[in-house]
């Protein structure tokens, strides 16, 4: 039989205002509000400044990368300094290597720019496949967080006097 949530162990998920499609989450574990973020489309609500998913279609990370690459390396600058961020793609990998966006970009420029991302700024590039899959990571990814932080906070305050 699966384990009943309490309400203490929902998570309050920020979706930034500029989030054109936000995702739905499984409100048995996730409160969702809108609000400017300082960078990313989902944070967790306490750790606006901690925690951060990118999220990106195929077309918009593309065009991203490529067109708007000095706005995106701010983006990615700030995220840098979180403790968690990362960049969740709705595609694969595949899609990228085989050229299948609209954008005529090659496609080892935009790979150059993934492994940039990985490895300048130390922000990890998720390819989910789709967008039920990039959701359900995200929901996934600020849950265990918010899990990791809780744990840490609940052992400080063991051993602080």
């Amino acid at each position: 039989m699966p384990s009943r949530r309490s309400d203490e162990d929902r998570i309050t998920v920020v979706v930034d205002t500029r989030e054109q499609e936000p995702y739905t989450f499984d409100p048995r574990s996730v409160a969702v509000i809108h609000r400017a973020l300082p960078a990313g489309d989902y944070s967790i609500e306490g750790h606006e400044d901690s925690v951060a998913v990118e999220r990106k279609t195929l077309e918009d990370f593309v065009s991203t990368v490529i067109r708007s690459r000095k706005r995106f390396k701010r983006e990615l600058q700030r995220l840098s300094g979180y403790a968690a961020a990362c960049v969740v793609v709705e595609a694969d990998l595949s899609d990228i290597l085989g050229g299948r966006y609209r954008s005529g970009a090659n496609p080892n420029a935009v790979l150059g720019t993934v492994l940039s991302i990985v490895v300048d700024f130390d922000i990890p590039v998720f390819f989910c496949s789709d967008r039920q899959a990039a959701c359900r990571f995200v929901e996934g990814y600020l849950l265990r967080f918010h899990r990791k932080e809780s744990t840490r906070w609940e052992n400080e305050s063991k051993t602080t006097p």
